[in-house]
């Protein structure tokens, strides 16, 4: 190829063509920027908007001046908030769309941070994208609830338009709480809705009138965890007590919870604590389980093991649910005699400060038991307003065994013919005992009954099983039975 003149001094010749259809490289070089804007406007078209702009479009430009309002609650309530969110929402008047977030993880931020665009444009952080869902027990037998773990509420309220961001805590992670930030350009409307939203989610709570337990997570980060059970149903009969125990402990918590109306206008408190104590196999949780079958509709929170050092969440459950009982079982591993280990014991402080915390009205029943009310600390178990009823529960007397034989005997074809010999030879046995010894006899009689033939059970085989029990050979399962 020829060299064209002026191709030193950087021009480009065609063919043909004149000096103004020569293009310098300047030239060439503005038509590559070109092409390459445009490149990368056809590719960001594709994607998703910011949440910046998602909350720009829906609220204005003004995102700056927004007020924002935040509310929070432990991470066991998040089922509670989200049945109130939802109630919410539901109000006449009022319609919404869901934005939902993902790379939320890991991030600590509200509604000031997307409202400011902090994560736009970064490959990490949160960014629009689908629901994140998470199933969240909301009553017994396996019910759940779907619940958002973090999405972005766009808001039509009438005339006004808010955001509601909804996060759930994350375990292992920096956000710790349930919170709901809600922003918009009303100050005391955003406000209101923050306060309205909280107010639903105890009206809504899902825990109210169920039996729950708390517990918390053995490895990790000790998260606290809330379970629901099924409500015990005792009838009268499958509790064997003499008729002035039960009498006190059917007054002490069932009477005052039904006549709780007229108390309040005698001017009379309602909050009270029962103690039941004695040896271990007399039925002190099984006293527990007949009580709780004759509060239907009455919250409770039952506190047991290594779960004594929530007292303080169980309190604040029961106090927003009441009517509600809290039971704690062996209520002696934190309320030993100060006494007898001086330093501190915050446990003790703390279900003491609990109790007397209550208002006069406050319809909240303390349930204690213990195997050890000597080593019970004299501020709980002799004070006024904390335990208004001790109630002591003994290894049955001759009357008792013969009803609690009879009543795990039911169901089954036992000779009983010899049961006065039986009741002689096992003075001082506990409920738990005597219930092994009728099991231990049908097993002996199914051992020796051909295959799928009723079951029979002679007076032998009772005796046998007995005479098994009291071998010396079975003096550790007499120990764990409670009986000597």
């Amino acid at each position: 190829m020829a060299t064209v003149p002026g191709m030193e001094r950087g021009w480009v010749a065609y063919s043909g063509g004149t000096d103004e259809q020569r293009l310098e490289m300047a030239d060439a070089g503005r038509l590559v920027r070109r092409a390459v804007r445009r490149v990368v406007r056809t590719a960001r078209a594709e994607e998703p908007q910011g949440l910046r702009s998602v909350l720009a479009a829906f609220l204005g430009e003004g995102l700056d001046g927004l007020s924002v309002v935040e509310e929070t609650w432990p991470p066991y309530e998040h089922v509670n908030v989200q049945a109130g969110l939802d109630a919410w929402l539901a109000e006449p008047g009022r319609n919404h769309e869901l934005v939902g977030l993902t790379g939320f993880q890991h991030h600590e931020f509200g509604l000031g941070e997307l409202l400011g665009g902090a994560f736009d444009g970064q490959p990490f952080g949160p960014r629009p994208g689908n629901v994140a869902h998470v199933n969240l027990a909301c009553g017994p037998g396996a019910q759940v609830r779907p619940c958002v773990q973090c999405g972005v509420y766009l808001v039509q309220d009438g005339d006004r338009r808010v955001a509601v961001l909804l996060r759930g805590a994350e375990r292992h992670a920096m956000h710790q709480r349930v919170t709901v930030q809600v922003a918009g350009d009303d100050p005391e409307h955003v406000a209101d809705a923050a306060a309205a939203v909280r107010a639903l989610a105890l009206r809504h709570n899902v825990f109210r009138g169920q039996v729950l337990s708390f517990g918390s997570e053995v490895f990790g980060s000790g998260e606290t965890l809330l379970h629901f059970h099924e409500r015990p149903h005792l009838p009268d009969e499958e509790l064997i007590l003499p008729s002035p125990v039960l009498a006190a402990v059917r007054r002490q918590v069932v009477g005052l919870a039904r006549h709780r109306e007229q108390l309040l206008s005698a001017g009379q408190h309602l909050k009270r604590g029962l103690l039941l104590y004695g040896p271990p196999g007399v039925g002190k949780t099984h006293t527990v389980r007949y009580l709780l079958g004759q509060l239907e509709g009455v919250t409770v929170v039952q506190l047991t093991g290594t779960a004594l050092h929530l007292i303080a969440q169980a309190c604040s459950v029961a106090r927003s649910l009441e009517p509600s009982v809290v039971v704690v079982e062996d209520v002696d591993l934190i309320a030993e005699d100060r006494g007898a280990h001086p330093g501190h014991h915050p446990l003790l402080f703390q279900l003491l400060n609990e109790m007397d915390g209550l208002a006069e009205d406050a319809d909240v029943v303390f349930v204690l038991t213990t195997n050890r009310a000597d080593l019970l600390e004299p501020a709980l178990a002799a004070r006024p307003g904390r335990v208004d009823q001790a109630v002591e529960l003994q290894l049955p007397d001759a009357d008792g065994r013969r009803a609690l034989v009879h009543l795990y005997a039911r169901g089954a074809d036992i000779d009983l013919s010899r049961l006065d010999d039986v009741l002689a030879r096992t003075e001082g046995v506990t409920a738990s005992f005597l219930k092994e010894l009728v099991r231990r006899a049908c097993l002996l009689a199914a051992e020796e009954a051909p295959d799928a033939a009723p079951l029979r059970v002679a007076a032998g085989h009772l005796d046998a099983a007995l005479a098994e029990l009291l071998d010396t050979r079975n003096a550790m399962t007499r120990v764990l039975l409670g009986s000597s």
